[in-house]
């Protein structure tokens, strides 16, 4: 290396070199003043950049240096001196022998349950400590998360950090930061706040225990989509922590735990306490949210219980062979609780800086989401029928309900009601139902957790994967899934309901064997991508 062995500020002697990234690299050096090993960070030279380009990364290096130094924490990088070397700031920083998370998860690596959250908890005591002093990190990932000795877990690179009181150093319809662990809002250019850390940190747990980060697609712009527009793919992996990280991605930063209580979860998830980290972080609302008990109208609980027999997810015993009916039923026409919900805004149009803005990625104002719509538009109430269906599917329309979707070739029709079709698979124990419920509430989520309490009632079986707030289309949306034992077999169920306050809401469930989830639920993706609605 050329470099090693040179001299910087007449003080620093670079001995090792021990990173290097898109904006700088990371020497080890000897302090010739203290005799002390050190970490000297030290920018590229980008002939590219225009002098004001250079002038705001100079500045950006001062700011981390600052934000960092502000932050007095055993878990946050303690800053020693920022010097000059050739007119280029470089930061000194303490030297934290060891790896990163992101070596340790490298190729798809993965580490257990309890230590995710051992690691998390030294994270977020970070954060904590770093928003008592009025800092935002906006760039928390495993590649920022040193492991040292005697179990120590360091959060560094403020890079890009942002304190109380400061502006901006960003372009508008710029944001610079690692696209696989940015949270929803800033991704449409919204302000960020705290909540904005802890979805980073939860997108850092995740792939600490499932081994991908939750959103990654095959480009930086459908990963940007993908966080805001879908819900993550099921843990397999995440043990206690999956209600923690299944909480902290809530795309909504109000429905987000709080500081405090991902704390709580975390060290419940480390003794293994699932239901003690559920628990804790049902305990209180969330610091950015006011408590929205008293919104919730519960006039309609006992109805709902009442008037649950029959339905729920799994038909009578001996009901078998058929598809079970759809959840939906039980809930239907009876009191939903109303709460406040934010609304979902689009996508906007920006310009996403990857990693460390070296490169940009144009999210067009006029981009697909994951479903095929113009995330940025309000959607209209209806939208024009497709005119094909994927290989192996034919296109059914239905004028009653106002939808067109794809079916496989080979599945039939079966039960339907005013309200909702089923199509059978031809062993007659899968099946797709389409439905639909007007007006729509606030949220199909609250729908959802009406229905939800039906079926704990009636359905012993009835176990909860996930229940998840998200959009779709544009629209307030909510993902469920489910299992539930049949009379011979274990069912699984997955739903999604989407649809914005006193319009209609529109429901696509399929329900099959669980040993045969993955032969089915390819269904569900070509029915849900293929669906539109005919009708106003």
């Amino acid at each position: 290396m050329s470099d090693e062995g040179r001299l910087i500020a007449g003080r620093y002697r670079l001995t090792e070199l021990i990173g290097r990234g898109g904006m700088g690299t990371v020497w080890r050096a000897e302090d010739g003043v203290l005799g002390r090993q050190v970490a000297l960070k030290q920018l590229h030279m980008h002939p590219h950049l225009s002098s004001d380009d250079l002038a705001t990364l100079f500045e950006r290096t001062r700011r981390e240096a600052r934000s960092a130094a502000s932050v007095t924490h055993p878990s946050v990088i303690v800053v020693h001196d920022v010097v000059e070397d050739d007119g280029r700031p470089c930061i000194v920083m303490e030297y934290v022998p060891g790896s990163t998370l992101d070596d340790l998860l490298r190729g798809g690596g993965t580490i257990a349950p309890g230590e995710a959250a051992r690691i998390g908890l030294g994270m977020i005591a970070a954060l904590r400590a770093a928003h008592a002093a009025g800092v935002l990190h906006r760039d928390v990932k495993p590649g920022n998360v040193l492991l040292g000795a005697e179990d120590r877990v360091v959060l560094t690179d403020f890079g890009i950090a942002m304190t109380s009181g400061t502006s901006t150093l960003t372009k508008t319809g710029e944001m610079v930061g690692s696209i696989d662990y940015m949270a929803p809002e800033r991704i449409r250019g919204q302000q960020p706040g705290p909540a904005s850390d802890l979805w980073s940190l939860g997108a850092a747990l995740y792939q600490a225990v499932e081994g991908r980060p939750p959103f990654r697609r095959d480009t930086a712009v459908e990963t940007a989509y993908a966080a805001v527009v879908d819900p993550p793919a099921p843990m397999r992996h995440a043990g206690p922590l999956e209600p923690l990280i299944e909480s902290l991605l809530a795309k909504d930063p109000d429905e987000r735990p709080s500081a405090e209580q991902t704390e709580r979860a975390l060290h419940a998830a480390r003794s293994g306490a699932t239901t003690s980290a559920v628990s804790t972080l049902s305990a209180a609302p969330t610091s950015a949210s006011p408590d929205r008990s008293g919104d919730t109208d519960r006039s309609g609980a006992a109805e709902r219980r009442a008037g649950a027999s029959g339905h729920g997810p799994g038909r009578p015993p001996g009901s078998e062979p058929g598809p079970p009916a759809s959840p939906r039923g039980a809930g239907r026409g009876r009191g939903r609780r109303r709460r406040r919900a934010g609304v979902v805004a689009a996508v906007a149009a920006s310009a996403v800086a990857v990693t460390a803005g070296a490169s940009f990625y144009a999210m067009s104002h006029r981009g697909p989401d994951s479903t095929g719509s113009h995330a940025n538009r309000r959607p209209a109430a209806s939208s024009p029928a497709p005119s094909s269906a994927p290989k192996g599917y034919r296109l059914v329309r239905d004028t009653r309900l106002g939808v067109a979707f794809p079916v496989p070739d080979d599945w039939k029709i079966g039960k339907r009601t005013p309200d909702e079709v089923t199509y059978a698979a031809p062993s007659g124990l899968a099946g797709i139902t389409i439905g639909t419920v007007a007006p729509a509430g606030s949220n199909p989520v609250t729908h959802f957790s009406d229905i939800e309490a039906n079926t704990k009632d009636n359905y012993p079986t009835y176990r909860r994967l996930r229940m998840q707030r998200t959009t779709f289309r544009g629209r307030p949306a909510a993902v469920w899934e489910f299992t539930f034992q049949g009379r011979a077999r274990l069912f699984r169920a997955i739903d999604l309901g989407y649809g914005r306050e006193g319009d209609r809401e529109y429901d696509i469930y399929l329900s099959a064997p669980a040993a045969e989830w993955d032969t089915y639920r390819p269904v569900f993706d070509q029915v849900r991508d293929g669906f539109t609605t005919t009708a106003t």
